[in-house]
């Protein structure tokens, strides 16, 4: 069987440890996956936490071209998450490393284990700044609103742009 090359974004988020190193040490590991290809990633975004009081996030998005079925490339994240120490001990915690499945291709579907798009990033101001930055004309299938139309219809006050390494 072959599989069509899919595309895919995905939200990367931290709040413990080095934020930044291990966003950035994410994003190689993904890129050196068998059967993915980074094609983008936007700039990281200092953003309020959202659940119990923690420390402030650092967020990102990427998007991705995959050999992978949505499934698949859910676990390759999950796996990627346990290597950083993600422990999921309540709902909105502070973590090390949160890699969210956001967009894949235009799929909708809902599973015991996989929503697509992701259930919540219309409402997520920390999502929607910096995918529209790297996909700001990918219709999201269930509104059928572009990224960027979404990104109108959220409060942006809390997501401040880093400004990037040297």
């Amino acid at each position: 069987m072959v599989l069509q090359s899919g595309h895919s974004a995905i939200a990367l988020g931290s709040n413990l440890g080095d934020s930044r190193a291990i966003l950035e040490s994410a994003l190689k590991i993904l890129a050196q996956t068998p059967g993915i290809s980074l094609q983008a990633q936007s700039g990281w975004y200092q953003t309020k936490a959202v659940g119990p009081p923690q420390p402030d996030y650092l967020n990102g998005c990427a998007l991705l071209q995959t050999q992978m079925s949505p499934p698949q490339l859910l676990e390759t994240l999950l796996g990627i998450e346990a290597k950083f120490g993600r422990l999921r001990r309540e709902r909105w915690g502070p973590r090390t490393l949160d890699l969210d499945l956001l967009l894949f291709d235009d799929i909708i579907l809902d599973t015991d284990t996989l929503q697509l798009p992701h259930p919540r990033m219309r409402e997520r101001a920390f999502v929607l700044v910096p995918l529209a930055e790297i996909a700001p004309a990918w219709i999201e299938p269930v509104s059928g609103m572009p990224i960027a139309e979404l990104l109108g219809t959220v409060d942006c006050s809390g997501v401040r742009r880093l400004i990037p390494a040297d």
